[in-house]
């Protein structure tokens, strides 16, 4: 590797293999940059990823807390994610991370009397809409007259075209209105499942991202909503188990390793510059937040580029408790009458040998992300124990909170229009991220679907085949 003067580099990006054929940089090592790097090597590229942090995983890793390992943040996925799915199976992780038999979420009211708080939303083996009715017709909470004016709704929500651009100027709230939705039933159901899915409340979020989660999540296929999650800290899939399959196929990875400018170089091609040297490559895939690739894009590469900085964020707070005897007897559950979302244990995976502990996963969490942590104790704790009686007796061993500030992009209505392809203008760079125009809400899908798409378009560029890509690319590009 050289500099832009043509003299040798010596630093440590040096080492870089100088195999033959096309060289790709990716910038960003997330899952979207991961995936993009493993696409383009299977397909034959030689690849070099860069990442600034110590780790691989972007928002969704782990860190040492004592003897504990912990993630910072819940994340799950579904049976329909497909391109994550194909992403475990390629960093060999998928039985890390299982999904379940069947859907079936606890989902507890604490406003009713103990003894009567809890419901289920889980599916049958029958097909569309049918793996549903049981559940539905036997929710208790909500009215029967609710539950008859939720599948009516869902009726209509199965109609939506998804290819028509005027949902994404429309809110789900005002929509779920005029199909009769009640607020309970927002709260109770479409609320439950689109909180957690899209980071935004029905009356905030685009109406054709709600309709895609929706559609694809409850109404495709009869297991497309099965839930699955890491039994492992996500650092040991997305940091270790995914940088040994860069490895494996020949990725030059380099963390701690800052990318300061893109640009073009007089052959063609493309200089990546880092803190004191220079990377020459044939195409770059920034896979990196849109305001990180706002900065980093050449003048021209995209016709509004100041559309990356229109796409909104929001944050998610992650509550972590400890106790000193077990206090939930399910993996995970939601709740209803209290601030509390959505419940999760986590002890088997964060190595804890003794007691419980339990995270708390809250999006759209605007209000709360720059709270004080004793302020935060002093709200979940008193929730905890009326959600869950067996914590009245327990002690809490260590309570302690992890924020992600911007955690998603915001699916507001008319966010469609701002998110841009794979492709930009300029020949051999190409954007990756949950953010760009997957057709997804910010998710890990989203972001193995927005690699696959940028290894495509550079690949494309590159003049080289695609057919190693998996078979969902055209879905993703």
């Amino acid at each position: 590797m050289t500099h832009a003067d043509g003299k040798r580099s010596t630093g440590p990006l040096a080492e870089v293999p100088d195999r033959s054929g096309r060289h790709a940089v990716v910038v960003g090592g997330g899952l979207a940059g991961t995936t993009a790097a493993l696409a383009l090597a299977d397909a034959g590229v030689r690849v070099t990823l860069l990442e600034g942090r110590p780790r691989l995983g972007g928002l969704a890793f782990s860190f040492r807390r004592g003897d504990l390992t912990v993630d910072n943040g819940q994340h799950v996925y579904l049976r329909c994610c497909t391109a994550y799915r194909w992403f475990l199976d390629r960093i060999r992780g998928s039985a890390l991370a299982p999904l379940q038999d069947r859907l079936d979420v606890p989902v507890l009211d604490v406003t009713k009397p103990e003894g009567r708080r809890l419901g289920r939303l889980r599916r049958d083996a029958l097909p569309v809409p049918l793996h549903l009715g049981r559940s539905l017709a036997t929710y208790p909470h909500l009215s029967l007259a609710e539950r008859a004016r939720v599948g009516r709704a869902a009726l209509a929500l199965k109609g939506l075209d998804l290819a028509d651009p005027t949902l994404d100027a429309q809110d789900f709230g005002s929509w779920l209105t005029a199909h009769g939705q009640s607020a309970r039933a927002v709260e109770a159901l479409w609320d439950l499942v689109g909180v957690a899915t899209l980071n935004a409340v029905a009356g905030d979020a685009s109406l054709g991202l709600a309709a895609m989660v929706f559609k694809t999540g409850l109404l495709s296929d009869p297991g497309a909503a099965d839930i699955g999650w890491a039994r492992v800290p996500l650092g040991e899939l997305h940091d270790r188990l995914a940088r040994r399959a860069l490895d494996s196929a020949g990725v030059r990875t380099e963390v701690r390793t800052r990318v300061t400018s893109v640009s073009v170089d007089g052959n063609g091609g493309w200089s990546v510059q880092v803190p004191g040297e220079t990377l020459h490559a044939d195409a770059v895939v920034l896979a990196v937040p849109q305001r990180e690739a706002y900065d980093l894009l050449p003048e021209g590469a995209l016709d509004a580029p100041r559309n990356l900085l229109e796409i909104g964020t929001a944050p998610i707070l992650n509550v972590h408790v400890i106790y000193d005897r077990k206090v939930l007897d399910a993996p995970f559950l939601t709740a209803l009458g209290t601030p509390v979302q959505w419940v999760f244990d986590r002890t088997e995976a964060s190595g804890l040998e003794g007691g419980q502990y339990l995270a708390l996963s809250q999006s759209t969490a605007q209000g709360e992300i720059d709270e004080p942590v004793a302020v935060l104790r002093e709200r979940y704790l008193p929730e905890l124990r009326r959600l869950l009686p067996r914590t009245r007796g327990a002690e809490v061993k260590d309570f302690f909170v992890t924020r992600e500030r911007t955690a998603t992009f915001a699916p507001a209505p008319g966010v469609g229009r701002l998110r841009p392809g794979a492709r930009t203008k300029a020949p051999g760079l190409c954007l990756a991220g949950a953010w760009t125009a997957t057709g997804w809400p910010a998710t890990m899908e989203s972001a193995v679907r927005s690699g696959v798409g940028a290894a495509a378009a550079a690949l494309g560029a590159l003049g080289r085949s695609r057919g190693r890509l998996p078979d969902f690319f055209e879905e993703a590009a």
